[in-house]
């Protein structure tokens, strides 16, 4: 029988050096907790540095030898994007793993401070930028990976490219949130494609933590509701991440999501993402559009 998968698969990961977007709350934070607690240095990219030392102590109560580096990142901001990096990039030599795991869900229609709509720029664009900044840093450190978070959402997606900011139609903040989960299964598929021949590329993973009960469903009643009788906690939904991020067998280009029913919950595992996902030109023609939109080129 086929063993599951658990945080004890993380060997020791003493010397390395980790970035978790998001780092407060839900699935960052456990990320943050367990990472830590296997010896890494984990640098928590937040948005509220106060929150962040919050959970900085409480890790250190349960560790008291963690080592966590609390920085100042608003992914909806370039410029915040530019900033982290380059102070990042100013401290430190190596960077083992990049979780992009930071994100808004289903909330009311807004822009962020470049004028990309909320949850395209907050969850995919982003990230993006903050990738492409990193990405020398990345290349140096030996078997690096990138982990972008993405979630059974993406179904719900389908990316207008001549209205991504939703200027012009309708805001379906579902839809809205569904795009910009599909564009990190589109980033994740076209970068494999593109480093396939770079020895010194990271891998890039994608994840998802099926139905998890975090605070990403404030905006949401029914995900309230549904989430009473269905989440798994934030320890369960974080393992696909993890997984991703640290089992030496994962391989660029693979999704790992719960293997339980309709991938709602369970233990880590390889799972599938749907034939738009997959389509090569929908992704070439989004990370084109992506550079463009950020001013980061890969």
């Amino acid at each position: 029988m086929k063993k599951n998968w658990t945080t004890n698969d993380i060997p020791d990961l003493t010397g390395g050096v980790i970035i978790v977007t998001g780092a407060t709350s839900g699935l960052g934070k456990e990320a943050a907790r367990v990472l830590a607690g296997k010896g890494a240095e984990v640098v928590m990219a937040v948005r509220n540095i106060e929150k962040g030392e919050k959970v900085a102590s409480e890790i250190k109560s349960e560790f008291p030898n963690a080592k966590l580096d609390i920085r100042k990142l608003d992914l909806a901001s370039l410029k915040s994007v530019q900033d982290f990096s380059e102070e990042f990039t100013h401290s430190f030599d190596r960077l083992d793993v990049l979780i992009n795991n930071a994100g808004v869900m289903m909330c009311p229609y807004a822009k962020t401070q470049d004028g990309f709509e909320i949850q395209m720029g907050t969850n995919y664009l982003g990230h993006f930028a903050l990738t492409g900044r990193l990405m020398p840093l990345l290349k140096k450190t030996k078997n690096s990976r990138v982990i972008a978070t993405s979630s059974v959402g993406h179904r719900m997606g389908d990316i207008d490219f001549s209205d991504i900011n939703w200027e012009n139609r309708k805001y379906d903040t579902n839809k809205a949130y569904g795009d910009s989960k599909l564009a990190c299964l589109y980033f994740v598929y076209e970068g494999t494609r593109r480093f396939k021949n770079d020895p010194d590329a990271p891998k890039m993973i994608a994840a998802h933590p099926g139905v998890t009960d975090t605070e990403l469903a404030r905006h949401t009643r029914f995900l309230q509701i549904f989430n009473w009788f269905v989440a798994q906690g934030p320890e369960m939904g974080t393992l696909p991440t993890l997984r991703a991020a640290r089992d030496p067998k994962a391989q660029s280009g693979e999704y790992y999501g719960p293997k339980g029913f309709f991938e709602m919950r369970g233990y880590p595992e390889v799972t599938d993402s749907n034939s738009l996902s997959k389509d090569e030109s929908k992704a070439k023609k989004l990370w084109e559009l992506s550079e463009k939109m950020t001013g980061v080129k890969f």
